[in-house]
């Protein structure tokens, strides 16, 4: 595979001119990982936005993306597509940090993951490893966005991804974290034909299933899969929220704290906005770092109007195994 400053027919762009530093970091959609002493903080942005830290406080908004060439696959797969990326996932096995992406148009189910390795985050030099999974309209009922890796307890790596339509998907990886097996679906925000399901007010396209922004997290024998209901990216209006259920298995079923299957509609309420500091809040992630279990997240400011803030916060776990937020 050629690497970002080598690739051919591909399509180039400009980050901001210089780093800053900030407390109250912007971002959507954001994972963490971190390399030696630093952390690093990637988000949806322009070839994937990056920042990194030594303390998870201030924050050193990178002015180079991670993709300073857009490959043109991409655009070939995903019509409307350009240089937007979403929703990455990054993650380190067998000596290299991988990371996954998303390429599509919002509201539509005609989209690509792809995939990208370095040997170090500091380098910051990534190959295209080109695409994982794609959807395409008409075809498939199911969304190619919002990627996760999990590795299981036999060392094999999956991938969970997904947005509306039929809900939250898993595949298993090969050594080489391409498609392995078929996707089956996980969660659901709703029962099939559920007649309370609310109507979808930001596509007309996508149906009423709203759920997406998976992230499966091993604690303690289970795996916890974390997902986003409702809807994103609207400000203020916006009324993102997080549940959780887990599972014994890493294709489940997953079940909420009441029992009831996630593929069925569970799902037990993990975060919501107060509406005083946030307004909504979603799309998380969840690491072991530093001796502590961590939760990240975008939330949408109630003070700045719906702007989305990186929010961190630790997991506690309460006698019978389920995350709470400190």
């Amino acid at each position: 595979m050629e690497s970002w400053a080598s690739a051919q027919g591909q399509r180039r762009h400009r980050g901001p001119r210089e780093a800053f530093q900030t407390e109250t970091p912007m971002v959507h959609d954001p994972v963490m990982a971190k390399e030696a002493d630093t952390y690093f903080v990637f988000s949806t942005g322009v070839g994937i936005q990056q920042m990194t830290s030594k303390d998870r406080k201030t924050w050193t908004v990178l002015p180079q993306p991670v993709m300073t060439v857009i490959p043109g696959w991409t655009t070939d797969s995903v019509p409307g597509f350009n240089s937007h990326v979403w929703a990455p996932d990054v993650i380190y096995w067998h000596d290299k940090w991988w990371m996954a992406y998303s390429c599509s148009t919002f509201g539509k189910n005609g989209s690509a993951i792809g995939l990208l390795s370095t040997r170090s985050l500091m380098a910051n030099v990534w190959k295209d490893e080109g695409c994982i999974v794609v959807s395409r309209e008409k075809r498939d009922n199911w969304n190619a966005i919002d990627p996760n890796f999990v590795i299981d307890e036999n060392d094999t790596p999956w991938l969970v991804w997904g947005s509306f339509w039929d809900g939250i998907q898993l595949a298993r990886l090969d050594s080489t974290m391409h498609l392995a097996s078929k996707p089956v679906t996980l969660a659901r925000r709703h029962r099939l034909g559920d007649p309370d399901a609310a109507e979808n007010p930001t596509s007309k396209f996508a149906g009423r299933n709203a759920i997406e922004a998976p992230f499966i997290f091993k604690h303690d024998g289970y795996y916890y899969l974390f997902v986003s209901w409702d809807y994103c990216c609207r400000g203020a209006k916006s009324n993102y929220r997080v549940a959780v259920g887990r599972s014994k298995n890493v294709g489940g079923p997953y079940l909420d704290r009441t029992g009831k299957e996630m593929l069925e509609g569970g799902g037990t309420l993990f975060l919501e906005g107060d509406k005083q500091e946030w307004e909504a809040a979603g799309h998380c992630a969840a690491y072991h770092m530093d001796d502590e279990d961590i939760f990240i997240c975008h939330g949408y400011s109630a003070e700045r109007n719906g702007t989305a803030l990186l929010i961190q916060r630790t997991i506690s776990w309460t006698p019978d195994g389920w995350p709470e937020l400190r």
